[in-house]
């Protein structure tokens, strides 16, 4: 593994710990396991799945399945389908070495072809989450015709994750990077910081993970919900006070099967890219 691979490795594992460590209402954290899954499952995850998104020089598409197989070889099941997806084109675009990820994240997208569709599917169907169904065009059950960019951009009026690939992540540059580089200003705290970023995303638009499950009435009624919660956090003192409310509504969502999997994917996404151009900027400056 190259030097530059080991540090995107390295920035993607710690994305995956500090999202666990915010005690996030209906995902799981440190504090409270859900959804049948622990908190250390999502650790042997993010460390399974590091090296072969951070693999050099190979196509977004072997990033996805390998660390969708890497992640079933660690723990079996699916846990970070959507991290993967999220973090693949992120690891290719930080191998130019820049703190402006954007530039070669538009190069990456702009790359991508049927074989990286194809082994995406492939990653999709194996990790088979929630709401997975078929598709009158482009089925990941079939063999893909388009390019991974043009499946994703069909997907992204009811997917954020794909969303992200048709509008060069513009929810985690221009909504979640403010939020998480606001807040650790204001906290100078990375659990605080990473908890209002995921209260960012949950308030600004319905979870699809939960539209998916459960329609537009509950995953609306959670987005009202967690703004309430975002302006609690943002006048805080104290933020460790909020816990005992926290913990309520974390085990109400948790009882009912609700899961903002998509903002908490969001979430590790911005914490990603925070990291790296934290770590390319010092690179950088010392070479």
């Amino acid at each position: 593994m190259t030097p530059r691979a080991e540090l995107i490795a390295a920035a993607f594992k710690w994305a995956c710990h500090a999202e666990l460590d915010a005690p996030k209402p209906g995902n799981v954290h440190v504090f409270a396991p859900g959804h049948r899954m622990t908190a250390a499952e999502f650790v042997a995850s993010a460390d399974a799945a590091a090296m072969p998104l951070a693999a050099e020089g190979t196509r977004v598409g072997t990033r996805i399945r390998g660390a969708v197989e890497a992640t079933f070889a660690a723990i079996g099941t699916n846990t970070n389908l959507g991290i993967i997806l999220l973090c693949a084109p992120l690891s290719a675009a930080a191998e130019a070495g820049t703190p402006d990820l954007r530039a070669p994240l538009v190069k990456v997208l702009k790359s991508l072809d049927t074989k990286d569709a194809d082994l995406a599917f492939r990653a999709i169907v194996q990790a088979a989450p929630a709401g997975l169904g078929h598709s009158p065009r482009y089925d990941v059950f079939e063999p893909a015709t388009v390019s991974l960019l043009q499946a994703m951009t069909e997907a992204a009026y009811r997917d954020r994750v794909a969303r992200q690939y048709a509008t060069c992540f513009a929810d985690v540059f221009d909504t979640g990077l403010p939020l998480l580089q606001a807040a650790i200003r204001q906290y100078a705290n990375q659990r605080w910081a990473t908890l209002a970023t995921y209260f960012g995303f949950l308030s600004a638009f319905p979870d699809t993970h939960i539209l998916r499950k459960y329609g537009p009435h509950t995953a609306d009624k959670i987005r009202l919900t967690a703004a309430t919660f975002q302006s609690s956090l943002r006048a805080a003192k104290h933020p460790a006070t909020l816990l005992p409310e926290l913990s309520a509504w974390d085990a109400t969502l948790k009882a009912d099967g609700v899961n903002p999997g998509t903002s908490a994917d969001l979430t590790v996404a911005t914490l990603f890219v925070h990291r790296l151009k934290s770590v390319l900027l010092s690179t950088r400056n010392s070479g």
